[in-house]
């Protein structure tokens, strides 16, 4: 019987993802590996480990994760050291625990490795701290992505009214729906929001506005997940200690001289 290693592979830099995560690449003889996992990632693999991509498509999520689920089994079952590459954190927002179910009710050894998620990640890479003594002592990690076929299940009103930072996954596409449940129970127009894409690597990409005006810039300057929503006071902070934008601008300039 083989193992299989639940890995959290951070929020996209890859100097970002932990030591046992990268040890655990090094290790496996299988890595199946998600869309979002920084490909240089990989580089650290044994050169015969055979690495299997198990992206989601649209439309497509259940029928991939019935195959991941199958290639946990298959391959730890052949006595195979199997690291299970996921973007993130992989129980947050990254299905690890359903995951790991299988593996339980296979019998098959395994461990769960954290990882920085982006939800920390990405607005620290902005200058945003997701809490702040004097702006924000309550942080909720939110889902912005709604199951196909399946009611709004998310407490906005408790979200809006007892908590001071929000910060939500997946939901560049339903940003004006999420703004409007926040406004419409009370959470004040002005309140600031930032969208960090592609959050931590060379791509990142920063935009703030606040409810009431973000979507309109979401949609002039295009942005596409995945990107992270920050909402709350603290967006205020990226004003004075946005550091990530000042260093590859600064390597730029070195480069040029």
């Amino acid at each position: 019987m083989g193992k299989v290693y639940i890995v959290g592979a951070g929020p996209g830099s890859v100097d970002l993802i932990t030591v046992k995560g990268l040890k655990c690449i090094q290790q496996a003889d299988v890595i199946l590996y998600d869309r979002l996992v920084n490909k240089e990632l990989l580089d650290y693999a044994k050169p015969d480990a055979e690495l299997i991509f198990v992206g989601k498509l649209p439309k497509l999520h259940g029928v991939i994760q019935d195959r991941i689920h199958r290639l946990l089994v298959e391959h730890a079952g052949q006595d195979k050291v199997v690291t299970r590459l996921k973007g993130g954190d992989p129980f947050v927002f990254g299905r690890g625990a359903e995951e790991a179910e299988v593996l339980v009710d296979a019998g098959i050894p395994f461990e769960i490795v954290p990882g920085i998620t982006s939800g920390v990640a990405a607005p620290a890479y902005a200058g945003i701290p997701v809490t702040h003594r004097d702006l924000g002592s309550s942080f909720a990690l939110v889902t912005g992505h709604m199951r196909e076929g399946k009611d709004d299940t998310i407490n906005w009103k408790g979200l809006a009214e007892s908590v001071d930072t929000l910060a939500i996954y997946m939901g560049v596409g339903n940003l004006p729906y999420i703004t409007e449940q926040l406004m419409k129970y009370n959470r004040h127009p002005n309140t600031p929001v930032a969208l960090i894409h592609w959050g931590t690597t060379e791509h990142q990409k920063t935009i703030t506005g606040t409810l009431e005006t973000i979507v309109d810039i979401a949609q002039k300057e295009e942005i596409q997940n995945p990107s992270m929503i920050l909402v709350g006071e603290v967006v205020k902070m990226r004003e004075k200690i946005a550091w990530f934008e000042k260093t590859k601008e600064s390597m730029r300039e070195e480069i040029l001289i």
